[in-house]
């Protein structure tokens, strides 16, 4: 009895800890990244970023109103939490990092440390 019950909370447990997994596109230049994730159905004030010890963690919760007197029958997105974790290069400056949000799109830029950032070398006449 004892198993069970660790068993029911167990899946209770991951059950409240599941979440979408928001698609992501990464893309990388000289000077840094740019992440956008698609979180449609989250607003900003529902929206948690967050960078500690080298991950950034991207969370998002759905609020997703329904008109009154209307109630809902379906529902494709049983889950009503987006979760996406990264792990970040040392390249990286996350004291900078910028962030926009519209329309459920995500942008996030994270420029370059300056050591790491390419640099044009001046050649001066001997």
């Amino acid at each position: 009895m004892t198993d069970n019950t660790a068993v029911t909370k167990q899946a209770e447990t991951s059950r409240s800890d599941s979440a979408l997994l928001p698609p992501v596109d990464v893309i990388e230049d000289a000077n840094g990244i740019t992440l956008c994730a698609d979180l449609p159905g989250v607003p900003k004030e529902r929206l948690g970023l967050q960078i500690e010890a080298g991950t950034l963690t991207i969370e998002g919760e759905v609020t997703l109103t329904i008109p009154e007197g209307m109630e809902s029958s379906h529902a494709e997105v049983n889950l009503p939490r987006y979760r996406r974790v990264f792990t970040l290069s040392k390249e990286l400056d996350t004291e900078k990092v910028g962030a926009e949000f519209n329309h459920g799109v995500l942008k996030l830029r994270i420029p370059k440390v300056a050591h790491a950032q390419p640099r044009k070398i001046e050649v001066r006449l001997a």
